[in-house]
């Protein structure tokens, strides 16, 4: 399968309005913003959009929405991962009727296959959908790891398995990916800070959950990389990074939909049991001075 997934993604968050509805005003909203950003793909019903609290006909309306309005410009991908073999299947085939490009697997949660489970869960769902296949790797949220072993016998094994997106944060794991699967195979940051070492270790660029603030920012790090200007690329790195580290200031995913709400963009709230007064008035203040110190004009709140 020829399909590369290469660049900044943005993992796009999934705008809610008052009523806690997915509001199809502020999506196209945030699929401009990215689109303007020149990222080189959209990722939706991920982590950062809140894939455990949408249900199936949501996701739907997610994937078509956002089909629609990106028009073929770039790559649409969406996270299709399940507890079960059967309903990752079901999920991804829908995904593909809708148009989306590419799916993003991640492991399964709760429950811990075996690597040798795990194998055989990515291959059964391998034959039985006709769309590339990114493996998602999330073990701080899943408790799951991928081994490099697996993965590499899954990339022989499979040829729509085109990439993986690491969250692990590990880059002796990342590097280990990128070793055993060859350039052909597309290993993508998860982890903002590590965007950069990511692409200098082999990899081919990120999907990154702060694109949704700053996608220009993320775009700036893989392009100067591919120009061979690193200074410039470590630069923009740096100047990322305080914003991937206020992510602890409040409970995921809920950083990330203020930044949001503070820009202007108007992306409502996290569903419960995640709500946005889990980020303190001292912490909204430190990220509005995050915000602004990337010279992002927020409003008052």
């Amino acid at each position: 399968m020829k399909f590369v997934p290469t660049g900044i993604i943005p993992a796009m968050v999934t705008p809610f309005d008052k009523n806690n509805e997915i509001c199809k005003e502020a999506t196209i909203r945030v699929i401009n913003h990215l689109l303007n950003g020149n990222v080189h793909g959209i990722f939706v019903s991920g982590s950062q959009g809140e894939f455990w609290a949408l249900t199936d006909k949501e996701k739907e309306k997610i994937f078509k929405i956002t089909v629609d309005v990106v028009d073929e410009r770039v790559p649409v991908y969406a996270g299709t991962g399940a507890e079960s073999t059967n309903e990752v299947i079901r999920l991804t085939k829908k995904a593909k009727d809708y148009g989306i490009n590419a799916a993003s697997i991640i492991t399964p949660y709760f429950i811990n296959p075996t690597q040798d489970e795990l194998f055989s869960h990515y291959v059964k769902i391998a034959n039985k959908v006709d769309i590339p296949i990114l493996v998602y790797s999330n073990p701080g949220r899943t408790g799951v790891n991928i081994s490099p072993s697996m993965l590499e016998k899954l990339k022989e094994e499979c040829d729509n398995v085109v990439g993986i997106k690491d969250s692990s944060g590990d880059l002796t794991i990342t590097s280990e990916y990128i070793k055993r699967c060859g350039d052909k195979f597309s290993v993508l940051a998860g982890r903002d800070t590590l965007i950069l070492a990511t692409l200098i270790y082999g990899g081919k660029g990120a999907i990154a959950a702060c694109g949704n603030v700053v996608p220009d920012l993320i775009v700036k790090i893989y392009e100067n990389f591919v120009l061979g200007n690193i200074k410039e690329a470590l630069e923009a790195q740096y100047k990322l990074a305080p914003l991937r580290h206020a992510f602890s200031y409040g409970s995921f995913p809920v950083v990330i939909k203020e930044a949001l709400n503070m820009m202007g963009m108007s992306v409502g709230s996290c569903r419960e049991p995640i709500y946005s007064s889990s980020i303190s008035i001292e912490n909204k203040r430190k990220l509005k001075e995050v915000l602004n110190n990337l010279g992002i004009q927020t409003k008052n709140k």
